[in-house]
C-alpha cells in the first residue's frame, strides 16, 4: 500500500483515491478559486501603484472583503468590475473608494445600485450596460460630477425623463438596446440636453393593425 502523502495540488486528494465521487470537481473548484484569488490580489498590488483598480473577469459574486483591506492606503480613482456575476455593490464601497472618478459596472447581473452611490462627488463616469435594470438608477439625477451614463443593453422601461432634462452635470446617456415605452420614447427624443443615444423603437403588433 502506498504511504499517505499530503496533498499538493498535483496529485488526487485521499477521499478521491477511496472512490469519493465529489472529490474531483471539489478539486478542480478549488484549484480554479484559488487562482482568482490570486489575480485578484495580484490586481490589487498593481493598483496601489497606479490608483486604477482593475477586477474585470475575476469570476466575482461581490467586491470581496479582502480588497477593501488592500486598498485602504490607495486613493483609488478608477475601478473596472465588468464582466463578473456580482449582484449588488455594498454601501461601504462609496466610503472605501469616495474619490473614484470612473466607475465600470457592466456585463454582471445588477438591477439596482445602492442610495450611497449617489454621494461619490467625484464620480464622473458610469457604465452599467448589459446588467437587468429596469429604471434609470436615481444617481443619474443626484450624481453631482457624472457627466456620461452608459446603461444600454438593460431591461429599462422607467425614466424620468423631467429629473434627466433638469440635470445639471448630465452630458450623454446611453439607453439603446431598452425595451422604453413609446411615450417615453417619444419624450426622450425631445430632449436637447443632455444627449441620449436610444434605439429605434420597433411598432407591436397592434400598432401595425391600428395602421392598416
Amino acid at each position: 500500500m502506498r504511504p499517505p502523502t499530503d496533498y499538493d495540488g498535483t496529485r488526487m486528494p485521499a477521499e478521491a483515491e477511496q472512490g469519493d465521487p465529489r472529490a474531483p470537481a471539489m478539486m478542480i473548484c478549488a484549484r480554479l478559486a484559488g487562482r482568482a484569488i490570486i489575480r485578484v490580489v495580484g490586481r490589487c498590488e498593481d493598483a496601489q501603484e497606479n490608483s486604477q483598480l482593475d477586477l474585470s473577469e475575476c469570476q466575482l459574486m461581490q467586491v470581496p472583503d479582502a480588497v477593501y483591506h488592500l486598498m485602504r492606503h490607495t486613493e483609488l480613482k478608477s475601478c473596472d468590475l465588468s464582466g463578473n456575476v456580482i449582484t449588488k455593490i455594498p454601501p461601504k464601497f462609496t466610503v472605501k473608494f469616495s474619490l473614484i472618478t470612473d466607475l465600470n459596472l457592466s456585463n454582471n447581473q445588477m438591477a439596482k445600485l445602492p442610495d450611497e452611490l449617489c454621494t461619490l462627488a467625484c464620480l464622473q463616469r458610469l457604465d452599467i450596460s448589459h446588467n437587468t435594470f429596469v429604471s434609470l438608477p436615481a444617481i443619474a439625477f443626484q450624481c453631482p460630477s457624472l457627466h456620461t451614463l452608459l446603461a444600454h443593453h438593460n431591461q429599462i422601461i422607467e425614466v424620468d425623463v423631467d429629473r434627466l432634462a433638469r440635470s445639471r452635470a448630465l452630458e450623454y446617456v446611453d439607453l439603446s438596446d431598452n425595451p422604453i415605452p413609446p411615450r417615453t420614447h417619444e419624450a426622450l427624443k425631445q430632449l436637447s440636453r443632455p444627449s441620449i443615444s436610444i434605439s429605434e423603437r420597433q411598432k407591436e403588433d397592434w400598432e401595425e393593425d391600428l395602421i392598416l
